[in-house]
């Protein structure tokens, strides 16, 4: 059993990317992993003021939301991160987030498996290769992490459109069951 932390990173009710996420959650839950879903709509985080005294006492000066969910990523055998894509990159809040785990750096993390399921308007994937590589920048600085699987649901627009998309569920679906 891999204890696996899915970070829903859309602001939006019903969202695309939200609805990949439940469905890699699903999968994973039948597989007999714990789950920790954690959307960000419901969280309050503020941006990094770039001070590094993280680097030095593995917290973070600001206080919100971003302390527990730094608990639960550095706890985690696997991260999955959830993003709508905008102008062909990661939500802004996603990279914020991915901003504040700078206390992850120098700590004893125990997460290995990083995933990415994303949403796009757009038809085509390769729109959603910038995203990937911002992701890649942060797994860069994480030794022990590798990407291990990505979903690309491309071709929704409007709220909870991705319920007609089944191949892109089912992809999440079968991502979760295999984590």
């Amino acid at each position: 059993m891999k204890k696996i932390v899915i970070l829903s990173t859309s602001l939006r009710q019903n969202s695309n990317s939200d609805r990949l996420a439940k469905e890699f959650a699903r999968g994973a839950i039948e597989a007999g992993h714990e789950v920790t879903y954690i959307r960000l709509l419901d969280k309050n985080i503020h941006f990094c003021i770039g001070c590094l005294a993280c680097q030095k006492s593995g917290v973070c000066v600001l206080q919100d939301d971003m302390t527990s969910i730094l608990a639960a990523m550095k706890a985690a055998d696997s991260i999955v991160f959830a993003t709508p894509t905008y102008y062909y990159e990661m939500s802004g809040q996603m990279k914020t987030l991915l901003d504040r785990s700078n206390p992850l750096f120098s700590a004893e993390y125990q997460f290995r498996d990083i995933y990415l399921l994303m949403s796009a308007a757009e038809e085509e994937e390769d729109i959603m290769e910038r995203t990937i590589q911002s992701l890649g920048g942060w797994i860069e600085c994480f030794d022990k992490t590798v990407l291990k699987g990505v979903v690309r649901g491309v071709g929704v627009t409007d709220v909870n459109e991705m319920k007609e998309k089944e191949e892109f569920l089912l992809q999440a679906y079968k991502l979760g069951k295999q984590a």
